[in-house]
């Protein structure tokens, strides 16, 4: 026992020697020991975490530089790219004009170190930017006023069916005009693109952007100053297409204009928000230009349907003045001729003055001996006198000129002709002139196609009917009234066609302008007696055997495939399709060189083909005698008119 009592009597005596304030020091000194401890331990735990963290992020915090690389290659030649660290993590793409001093945009990008959401987050997240970016279009009053009933979303079906709605609307777009504008775009459609303009067209769009974003955030000195630069920058481009032809003051509006972004975008930039905006303004392009694309269509064709001014007052009075004429005046010389097999004739069917009379005069003035050329035109009633008139004063040379009268060809009536009876149908009227009631594009442009006044014209079937027309003779050859002949056509007489009917230049090309590209070979009538792959040919230089025609009586031939196709269920209307049905296999082709095709639709035929060709043919819906020609065929054609004639100058032709 005093072995144990002795430490306690130890420490008695020590706290009886001790004052009375040194009990209270040891327990400061034990819970401050206790504190030092729990904080040494939470230090040491949070440098560990803090350790682990920075090991995982660690390749993704710092750009490689191959990446750099990468993203310093996407500038083009008058830009430069730059990237910027920054110690936080985060880097800066930066894009500045060669030589200038004042950076066009930047774009601050988060840090790598971002966590990707699973594949369900990510989906979602897309969901409601195109749900953003679908309420921006409709907040464009000015841009898409047709988005605003579609761009509601009521639910995610309503959302998957505009998202494809909108990939269907994209393929309607050609990828040109898409990527036409972008800087950031490593590879372009057109490398040889001004990269001024180019880049002044970026800023605009980069200046709308924030526009938008600084109305919304009520940023009012901010949206003036953009506007401004928006107007300065449109008012320089103008109708600019390359860099020599901006005004010299470009440079200037460049560098105001990138002052402004930066600023803009030192105030109001937001990734996501950027992003949102784009993809509404790509919306709303991709539908204006669908639109413009509908809107062009149904113009072309309306201008198509229309006649120049000049043309109507010039066959006018024309018609006028063939009835002052006394009756005897009104008959052309060497009628003897019209019946003659030895001669080269021509038939033209046309209500076109001024086509006729390019016709005919491009023929005669190449011929080598115009006096065996003779020239058979119908034309209806309305322009009879016109026709006649234009001739009378203008005779071709040598050559015998004979105008009919459609009308008055008594045996071409609907009794007889198949094409006629339908034309009078109440079926055809109502599909003439019955308002459109579907309003989808294709079905509109279909319609727009196919409702020309051509297909309701008998003259445009009268090829049809030559050897009723023309009994005497053995061989004729037809010609479109918007052709130019080049070259002397004699030689088309001497052509041996070898038992066949039709002497023609085909068209086809690998895939194109083959026989199902005009006929409907779902119907089993065509799909028994045509092949599909069969070669396609062209209607507007033909020459006939009209002696073999009368032989296999291909007249009838036509009269069974027009009435089969009396629900248009066999091919649209025209007459080319029934055309290659019923000279099938009696069909000779031609050397190319004797006619070429495309000056009313195609752009780059190649010049040499033009220059050598017989005959050349504006088929398509640019005609050389309207505005919307091609301006560089139109010489061709215009060549062989004498704008100082006085009917013509009366009329106000215009070379």
């Amino acid at each position: 026992m005093a072995l144990n009592e002795e430490p306690a009597s130890g420490a008695a005596k020590l706290g009886d020697e001790g004052d009375g304030d040194d009990g209270i020091g040891g327990y400061v000194l034990i819970v401050f020991a206790v504190f030092f401890f729990v904080s040494a331990f939470a230090l040491l735990l949070f440098f560990l975490l803090r350790g682990a963290t920075t090991a995982e992020g660690a390749i993704s915090s710092n750009p490689s530089k191959g990446a750099n690389d990468d993203l310093a290659a996407s500038g083009n030649d008058t830009t430069t790219t730059n990237i910027i660290s920054s110690g936080n993590g985060s880097f800066t793409l930066s894009l500045s004009l060669v030589g200038g001093d004042a950076s066009v945009d930047t774009i601050s990008m988060p840090s790598p170190t971002t966590v990707v959401p699973k594949s369900g987050a990510f989906l979602a997240e897309e969901d409601n930017s195109l749900g953003e970016a679908r309420r921006m279009a409709r907040e464009e009053p000015q841009e898409n006023q047709l988005l605003e009933k579609e761009l509601d979303p009521q639910g995610e079906d309503t959302v998957v069916k505009f998202e494809n709605t909108n990939m269907q609307v994209s393929e309607l777009v050609d990828s040109s005009i898409l990527g036409k504008y972008s800087t950031w775009k490593k590879q372009n459609d057109n490398k040889n693109q001004d990269p001024i303009i180019r880049l002044m067209r970026d800023q605009i769009i980069m200046a709308r952007i924030y526009l938008s974003i600084s109305k919304k955030k009520k940023k009012v000195d901010l949206s003036e100053e953009l506007q401004n630069c928006i107007k300065r920058s449109r008012r320089v481009l103008g109708e600019a297409n390359i860099d020599a032809e901006l005004h010299n003051s470009a440079p200037q509006k460049i560098k105001a204009m990138a002052g402004v972004l930066s600023k803009a975008r030192d105030q109001l930039f937001d990734c996501k928000l950027v992003i949102k905006k784009l993809r509404a303004m790509l919306l709303t392009e991709e539908e204006k230009v669908r639109r413009l694309k509908m809107k062009n269509t149904f113009l072309t064709q309306l201008g198509v349907k229309g006649i120049p001014g000049g043309i109507r007052c010039l066959s006018l009075r024309l018609t006028v003045d063939y009835y002052l004429l006394p009756p005897e005046k009104r008959n052309f010389p060497r009628s003897e001729n019209l019946q003659n097999p030895k001669f080269h004739h021509y038939a033209l069917f046309t209500d076109n003055v001024v086509a006729a009379a390019v016709v005919v005069n491009s023929t005669v003035m190449n011929a080598k001996d115009s006096s065996k050329h003779v020239f058979h035109l119908v034309t209806d009633n309305l322009n009879f006198g016109a026709l006649k008139m234009w001739f009378l004063l203008n005779p071709p040379k040598e050559a015998t000129i004979h105008v009919e009268n459609l009308d008055e060809l008594k045996w071409l009536n609907s009794s007889y002709c198949p094409v006629l009876r339908q034309l009078n149908s109440e079926a055809m009227r109502e599909y003439y002139f019955k308002e459109e009631q579907s309003t989808t594009s294709s079905s509109s442009a279909s319609s727009l196609k196919y409702r020309n006044p051509k297909y309701l014209s008998m003259l445009n079937h009268l090829r049809f009917y030559l050897p009723q027309i023309y009994p005497e003779l053995d061989k004729i050859l037809f010609l479109d009234d918007d052709v130019v002949v080049q070259k002397d056509l004699s030689g088309l007489w001497l052509v041996d066609l070898e038992g066949k009917v039709n002497g023609a230049v085909e068209t086809c090309v690998e895939n194109f302008h083959r026989f199902d590209k005009y006929l409907n070979f779902s119907n089993h009538y065509i799909a028994r007696d045509f092949d599909p792959n069969a070669c396609g040919w062209a209607y507007g230089m033909n020459i006939f055997d009209l002696k073999e025609w009368k032989k296999r009586n291909l007249t009838g031939v036509y009269h069974t495939w027009q009435n089969l196709n009396e629900d248009r269920l066999l091919w649209k209307l025209g007459t080319l399709p029934p055309g290659l049905m019923t000279f099938y296999g009696l069909t000779y082709s031609l050397d190319k060189s004797w006619h070429v095709l495309g000056l009313g639709y195609n752009p780059s035929i190649n010049p040499l083909e033009i220059e050598n060709a017989a005959v050349i043919h504006y088929n398509g819906n640019m005609k050389p005698w309207m505005e919307m020609a091609m301006t560089k065929y139109r010489p061709y054609w215009r060549k062989y008119i004498d704008f100082n004639h006085p009917y013509l100058r009366q009329c106000h032709f215009i070379k």
